[in-house]
C-alpha cells in the first residue's frame, strides 16, 4: 500500500506543481484538466484548471488539484491536504475506506470513476482528510 500527499489549491495548482518540479526534478506522470470530465456543467473558465496532477518524487508521488470556489470548494490552509492511499486491491480499498469512514464524514462515496479507478474520499472522526484510489494500472 502506498501513501502519498495530495494538495488542493484555489486555482494555482499548475504554477505550484511547476515550482515543485523545479525543486524536485522529474516529469509529470499525468496532467488531467476539468475540461476532460464528461460532465458538461463545468464552466468554461474552469476547463483548463487542473483536475489531477502527479509528480513522482523518489518512490512516492506528490499529487494535487484545483478546488475552485465555483465548484463549491473553499480552500484554506488546513483543509487543502489529503492523505492519498493506493491499496493493492479493490477489496483492501473498500476495507480501509469503511474503517476510516466509521464515525467520520464521507465526501465522495467509494465508486468506479470515469477515469477508470475505484475512488472515494472522506474525513475521519479526527478531522483528517483521506482519499483512497485503487487502480489496476498503479504506478
Amino acid at each position: 500500500m502506498k501513501i502519498n500527499p495530495y494538495l488542493n489549491f484555489g486555482g494555482h495548482t499548475e504554477a505550484a506543481f511547476n515550482f515543485y518540479r523545479s525543486v524536485f526534478g522529474g516529469e509529470f506522470l499525468n496532467v488531467n484538466r476539468f475540461g476532460e470530465n464528461p460532465d458538461s456543467t463545468i464552466p468554461d473558465p474552469l476547463k483548463d484548471k487542473i483536475m489531477h496532477i502527479t509528480l513522482p518524487i523518489d518512490n512516492s508521488y506528490l499529487m494535487g488539484s484545483d478546488a475552485p470556489e465555483e465548484m463549491g470548494f473553499t480552500v484554506q490552509m488546513g483543509n487543502n491536504t489529503y492523505i492519498m492511499i493506493s491499496p493493492d486491491s479493490r477489496e483492501e480499498t473498500k476495507r480501509v475506506f469503511e474503517a476510516l469512514a466509521a464515525g467520520g464524514t464521507v465526501e465522495t462515496d467509494l465508486q468506479d470513476m470515469f477515469w477508470g479507478d475505484y475512488y472515494g474520499s472522506l474525513t475521519d472522526k479526527y478531522g483528517v482528510q483521506w482519499m483512497l484510489n485503487y487502480s489496476k494500472t498503479q504506478h
